[in-house]
């Protein structure tokens, strides 16, 4: 099984002709709100994929946790780990412009209250894939990537958005997600080079970097993989990134090699281009196996 460990946003969604910069503001013609969060979008990929999910993350005791939980719970994931918290709610506002492309400003609020302590050792074993990303406490986080590596787990961060954890933490992960500019980020932080040989040899553990339209690359000890972009009409880039990393913890939870499910990952996070939205345009296991052919 799945147990994400993560971020709970309700998003409010605006469709613009360009992107606002500093001192500009920008009408849009109506708003959309939909569930969101890095951790929840991820979760809800994986399920659609087929994987069974505990989620572990907190909300707020408001009127926007309902909504937020809405799209997971319908999927079935096992939300029994979602605490409430003394905040809001988490919430993003979303630009979104005619090319697809994304500003985002995240308030976190009761997601910096989701603790590992959530997550019972009894659920971190071998047969178990942990998956987190950055918009919890980082703190958090690293303390989850521990008990999870000493329970035999295999463990799945995310690096994103790019944040610093403890020294050890690093070298407890089995495979870290980034896209090119965490890449950056991440090559600053330990000194080395944007290579992703360089980025696995710092890290000690596989790499997988994710280049938008030029596809995705992957670094492991067997080798380096490279898969092209899938060519699809980009209406929407939000939550592709969320939804790739989902899928492949999904494939590799179910047994796929690297490789293969990377393929699978990349034809799921390019369908979810092809639509408007957050967890609204994650695909299910059916369409992507459609894409697959």
């Amino acid at each position: 099984m799945i147990v994400v460990f993560g971020s709970i946003n309700l998003d409010l969604i605006f469709r613009v002709p360009e992107l606002p910069v500093a001192g500009q503001t920008v009408a849009s013609p109506a708003m959309r709100i939909e569930p969101g969060g890095k951790g929840g979008n991820q979760a809800l990929a994986a399920a659609r994929d087929g994987a069974r999910v505990a989620f572990a993350g907190a909300v707020g005791d408001d009127r926007f946790a309902p909504e937020a939980l809405t799209l997971m719970r319908e999927a079935g994931i096992d939300l029994t780990r979602v605490a409430t918290a003394e905040a809001w709610t988490g919430c993003a506002s979303i630009c979104v412009d005619d090319a697809g492309q994304n500003l985002i400003a995240v308030a976190s609020g009761a997601n910096l209250w989701a603790r590992a302590a959530q997550v019972e050792d009894a659920l971190l074993g071998p047969q178990t894939t942990v998956l987190l990303q950055m918009e919890a406490d980082a703190a958090e986080t690293a303390a989850l990537i521990r008990r999870a590596h000493a329970q035999g787990a295999r463990v799945i961060l995310n690096l994103a958005p790019a944040a610093d954890l403890p020294d050890d933490a690093w070298r407890l992960l089995d495979l870290l997600i980034a896209n090119e500019q965490e890449a950056a980020w991440l090559a600053s932080r330990f000194g080395t080079s944007t290579e992703i040989a360089s980025l696995r040899g710092a890290l000690g553990c596989d790499v997988v970097v994710t280049l938008g339209a030029q596809g995705v690359q992957a670094a492991t000890a067997a080798g380096e993989l490279s898969l092209p972009a899938c060519k699809v009409g980009v209406v929407d880039t939000t939550a592709a990134g969320d939804c790739f990393a989902g899928v492949l913890a999904a494939g590799l939870d179910r047994g796929l090699g690297l490789e293969q499910a990377l393929g699978r990952a990349n034809m799921a996070a390019a369908l979810c281009c092809t639509r408007h939205g957050t967890q609204g345009s994650l695909p299910m296991g059916h369409e992507i196996d459609a894409m697959a052919g």
